[in-house]
């Protein structure tokens, strides 16, 4: 009976370390991550700009969706039109003003699970100095072991619209239009000990 119950015990602590380890920390990776932004010029076109990824931090709990978070900073200094003329206007004070403000910021409050691998991520996006609460339409595409690197590895897909003017950067609205659609596509894994990738 005794040897029961120490079982018994043993598989109760188990449980509850086991559900206590379940948050996994992971790196997003620059090389796989596109945080892609469009707008519509006069109607006539909608051009695409690439945010780089500088550091990036997702802690996700797959069995407990609420305990996940993201975190993210985007230099201003890697934003790529394919466009050089474009992207130093965009770096002015008339929009992005990067020398004043270098990067953008994103930091999750809230992760609500929709089913099916879809969720709701809700956080504080800050431009040009400006903090806008965003929600996140975002999907798990896969998790599981990387083949290639042998750790766990998650990659999610998520998009969201947001006002520019609600960040001060109103110039030459309507005719370039204040929404923005923004796409995000990345992965992340687990760092590995010693640090390599």
């Amino acid at each position: 009976m005794r040897a029961f119950r120490y079982l018994v015990l043993a598989g109760l602590i188990g449980a509850a370390v086991t559900a206590q380890a379940e948050p996994v920390t992971y790196k997003l990776d620059p090389g796989h991550t596109n945080v892609l932004f469009s707008w519509s010029h006069f109607g006539f076109s909608n051009p695409t700009a690439n945010f780089g990824l500088g550091e990036g931090t997702l802690v996700f709990d797959e069995k407990n969706p609420a305990q996940s978070s993201v975190e993210v900073t985007l230099p201003l200094a890697d934003l790529d039109t394919h466009m050089s003329k474009l992207d130093e206007h965009l770096k002015k004070p008339d929009f992005f003003d990067a020398e004043k403000f270098p990067a953008a910021t994103f930091k999750s409050t809230k992760v609500q699970a929709l089913g099916g691998g879809k969720f709701k991520v809700t956080g504080d996006l800050t431009v040009h100095g400006v903090t806008k609460p965003v929600v996140l339409d975002a999907k798990l595409n896969k998790s599981g072991v990387h083949p290639m690197m042998k750790v766990q590895t998650v990659g999610f897909d998520a998009s969201t619209t947001v006002k520019r003017s609600d960040f001060g950067m109103g110039a030459y609205v309507p005719n370039v239009s204040d929404e923005i659609k923004i796409r995000i596509t990345t992965e992340a894994s687990v760092p590995k000990a010693d640090g390599a990738q």
